[in-house]
């Protein structure tokens, strides 16, 4: 994990919210096919979060084909950058900041592991967190978590290129 210097954000503190993120018994490692492990800086590793400013973020995501505008967060290579506004800020229709950042996580680190976006599958249900909850629910209820339940993945159609 590393943070932009100026952010405001103590390295410790964001590296064990993501730690926390991806250790949950809801988030990637309940499907028994991923686990993650937290290495010192400067040590080897398959990757990287970053937390950097809106930015910093638009110029890292840039570099790997990616816009966001100021606004979101992305994932190239074995990178994940999520933007420090919507760390500290969230977004309107989210039900608590807390809640969106173990979203944003496993969204961006969804995409590292291979997943591609997917859309509500109906007015209702649980928003895949695959699905671009930053920019709206589209009828669902918002979701941070790969496996809700500790046990069944939630998703739906794929979203259109």
């Amino acid at each position: 994990m590393a943070t932009e210097q100026g952010s405001g954000v103590d390295p410790e503190v964001f590296a064990a919210a993501v730690q926390q993120t991806l250790g949950d018994p809801h988030s990637w490692i309940a499907g028994g096919r991923f686990s993650f492990q937290r290495v010192p800086a400067g040590a080897p590793s398959e990757l990287t979060v970053h937390l950097a400013t809106p930015s910093t973020t638009d110029s890292m995501c840039a570099k790997r084909g990616v816009r966001t505008r100021g606004e979101v967060s992305c994932r190239g290579g074995r990178d994940v950058i999520i933007n420090l506004k919507r760390w500290l800020l969230a977004v309107a229709w989210y039900p608590s900041v807390a809640e969106y950042r173990n979203m944003v996580v496993n969204h961006e680190v969804g995409h590292f592991l291979g997943n591609g976006h997917s859309i509500c599958p109906r007015k209702g249900a649980l928003a895949p967190v695959m699905s671009r909850q930053s920019l709206g629910l589209d009828g669902c209820v918002a979701n941070a978590w790969p496996y809700p339940d500790g046990q069944h993945f939630v998703t739906g159609p794929p979203a259109p290129r």
